[in-house]
């Protein structure tokens, strides 16, 4: 968070009508972010969800690629270890459940009584179908998120640890 923080104070300190450097590169990734939300909310309802969008793509981002880049794990803390934000379960769940009551919130808001009418369609025989889909997505999306950086996590631990096994071999073939 104090990375993508930082970016955003250094970018927009001294803003230019042409822009160079970081300001370019977060204009950059803001229409990009703009572009996402665009294409999944629909271009009259999209603007007001650009910020929450933003903040969560970027959060999740730049976490993963923490966690991608730097072997975390193979630092020990004497009250335990450290990792990518996304590597706790707890995390992911936050995030997934702000994202259902956003869209909880933002369906209530546009169609008032109406948004849960989607419930019954195209029968009512769906009922339970649609009301358990609704609950499992949040701890699906959580779980996949979860599972892909511990998985990463793994990974690249692993390769840490087999770097002195096998970096020396070649030579030792000679």
């Amino acid at each position: 968070l104090a990375i993508i923080l930082g970016l955003a104070v250094v970018g927009t300190s001294k803003l230019e009508q042409i822009p160079k450097g970081i300001q370019n590169f977060l204009e950059s990734v803001f229409e990009y972010v703009a572009g996402i939300a665009k294409g999944e909310i629909g271009e009259y309802h999209y603007r007001p969800w650009v910020p929450y969008v933003g903040t969560i793509f970027l959060f999740i981002f730049v976490a993963n690629w923490l966690g991608a880049l730097i072997p975390w794990k193979l630092i020990q803390l004497p009250e335990g270890e450290l990792a990518a934000p996304t590597n706790d379960i707890n995390t992911t769940v936050a995030l997934s459940l702000l994202t259902s009551i956003s869209y909880f919130y933002a369906g209530f808001k546009e169609k008032g009584l109406g948004f849960f009418a989607r419930y019954i369609s195209p029968s009512p025989l769906f009922l339970p179908i649609n009301i358990l889909e609704d609950f499992s997505k949040p701890l699906s999306l959580s779980f996949r998120l979860f599972g892909n950086v511990v998985a990463d996590e793994i990974v690249v631990s692993v390769f840490c640890l087999l770097v002195p096994v096998f970096i020396p071999l070649p030579v030792m073939i000679l």
